[in-house]
């Protein structure tokens, strides 16, 4: 399966509460944090909701 490498370039300071809620569920505390999430169409989605604060890049899976 393909994996995605989601960043947090932007504070979720003074944001809408639910983006702020999708951003702590994809795993992202603080600024310039990543995390790696398989590529489905449910993180896409969320991704989708916040993708003002957020950078996607793909990674090489196993």
């Amino acid at each position: 399966m393909k994996k995605i490498k989601v960043t947090l370039i932007r504070s979720t300071i003074n944001r809408i509460e639910a983006h702020k809620r999708v951003v702590k569920s994809l795993g992202l505390n603080k600024m310039n944090s990543s995390r790696i999430h398989d590529d489905s169409p449910a993180i896409r989605g969320m991704i989708n909701k916040v993708s003002y604060l957020v950078k996607v890049e793909e990674v090489q899976g196993e």
